[in-house]
């Protein structure tokens, strides 16, 4: 079966594949473990206190009448007792079958593990969101704190977040720029996390690129916007999603998007032109740039993997996504994983992480489900064979070259690590940071040009209600009531 050769950050090994156990029989109802209800003085309160009369006569006959209907009664009951004992030992045994059955195709639950149930109320905590109006530092701080065990304060989180957009948006003011207008915002935003600047006294340094373990590998806590906050660097993970709760407070519009192993800002300036801006070199890039790479297919782009703004919709299935992977990284995979990357795929079906994590996920289930049933090399057509004897193993082997056909489909090459540091090394070059340049002062003209044109516009507005003011007050002024005594 062909192998998908994922990213650094999803490769995670599955072992200890056990044999397949023997499955109990399902055996009839021993007589034996009733009670002995054929004991003539076993019978209900209401007939065991039937008051004593004489023996004799018409007497016997009745009698014997009576005795004759109360064991047929007594009969009955004793076999509808026995049929509903069967029923519920053969339910009992196929449900401990079933259960027996499920364990060879689901992967091994990791709940057990300290912290684990910091990830399931995590998941029902994202459930609970309106996915298309939610707060990115509500539900990235709720990602992140699953992984720290729920001990991290969401409300001094978010005071930071809050204090730096309020300082930025004064910084405007001062600066006599628009606070409404969005390309200032997101312009104001971009300076801030690439050159730095004094706010409040007190000067910030521009965020740093963290190259150590960039992609999490070592430590997944890399990835966090909290460890940006409290070290002054990160990377193209929590970079964006910084910059994304800072234009939410400043209410600017921007958006997440993807490109190989990577992800950035794109905003539209004042043109309606999409701008993109890369945090992690501190440049304005074009497209052309990041068509660079070489490692984005035209399928890609037809299918909006890359290069897109995502919705909030696809941005809440982006954050079940890194859900999902850090409980990877903490614990490894189990059935959680595959619940979160659904939920992640349902919210963005092209998804290219999600969907890369998720045929990682299926690959190691797949192989532990084979190694339940004997089936050890799962490279050998002669061994392979064997699945085809159990149904529910060929359908997860069909399942799962069916994902690693979908990601196909969808447009991805696999990008080596030295590629990509390549890729970020020649963003650095002299002719970007000049067209970069070139992209931020066009923008600043235009802005500066449209806040002449407001300022005129208002301006002429004021004049005109002048006018229009001074005006009536000459009519009024020029009204001469005539009295009525003169007439």
């Amino acid at each position: 079966m062909k192998k998908l050769q994922t990213l650094p950050l999803l490769c995670i090994s599955i072992c200890g594949l056990g044999q397949i156990p023997n499955l109990p029989t399902t055996s009839r109802p021993n007589a034996s473990s009733f009670h002995n209800y054929s004991n003539q003085n076993y019978g209900s309160p209401a007939r065991s206190n039937v008051p004593s009369v004489p023996h004799g006569g018409l007497y016997n006959q009745r009698s014997s009448q009576i005795q004759q209907q109360n064991a047929r009664m007594m009969e009955e009951d004793f076999r509808k007792v026995a049929q509903e004992q069967e029923l519920r030992n053969k339910q009992e045994n196929y449900n401990r079958q079933q259960a027996l059955e499920d364990s060879y195709y689901d992967l091994p639950t990791l709940s057990g593990k300290t912290g684990t149930q910091s990830y399931y109320d995590a998941f029902n905590k994202l459930s609970g969101l309106d996915s298309d109006n939610f707060s990115v530092s509500e539900a990235n701080f709720i990602v992140e704190n699953a992984y720290y065990g729920d001990k991290q304060n969401y409300n001094q989180f978010k005071s930071d977040i809050q204090k730096t957009a309020k300082q930025l948006l004064q910084k405007m003011k001062e600066r006599k720029q628009d606070t409404e207008n969005n390309t200032d915002k997101n312009l104001m935003i971009f300076e801030y996390l690439s050159k730095g600047m004094k706010l409040g006294g007190v000067h910030h340094k521009a965020i740093k690129y963290d190259f150590e373990d960039y992609m999490g590998a070592k430590d997944w806590s890399k990835m966090f916007v909290s460890k940006l906050l409290k070290t002054g660097s990160g990377q193209c993970h929590s970079m964006p999603l910084y910059y994304l709760m800072l234009a939410e407070e400043m209410n600017a519009e921007a958006h997440l998007a993807f490109a190989p192993n990577h992800t950035y800002i794109k905003f539209k300036d004042e043109e309606g032109e999409w701008q993109n801006a890369e945090l992690t070199n501190g440049i304005f890039t074009t497209s052309s740039i990041i068509l660079e790479s070489g490692y984005i297919k035209s399928e890609a782009l037809q299918n909006d993997i890359y290069m897109s703004s995502l919705s909030k919709k696809e941005l809440m299935g982006q954050l079940y996504a890194d859900l999902a992977n850090g409980y990877a990284h903490k614990y490894g995979l189990d059935e959680f994983v595959g619940k979160t990357l659904d939920k992640a795929l349902e919210y963005s079906p092209n998804n290219i992480y999600a969907n890369l994590l998720k045929s990682t996920y299926q690959q190691a289930k797949l192989g532990y489900v084979a190694g339940q049933l004997g089936i050890k090399d799962l490279e050998n057509p002669e061994e392979l064979q064997n699945i085809r004897f159990y149904p529910r193993a060929l359908a997860l082997l069909q399942e799962t070259k069916a994902q690693f056909n979908n990601i196909d489909n969808l447009g991805y090459v696999t990008m080596p690590e030295g590629a990509y540091e390549e890729w970020l090394g020649n963003m650095k070059g002299e002719a970007n940071r000049q067209k970069s340049e070139a992209i931020a002062e066009r923008m600043r003209q235009i802005n500066a040009e449209k806040q002449r044109q407001k300022q005129q516009e208002t301006l002429r507005k004021a004049q005109e209600q002048k006018k229009k003011e001074s005006q009536q007050s000459k009519e009024k002024a020029q009204y001469f009531p005539i009295d009525p005594k003169h007439l």
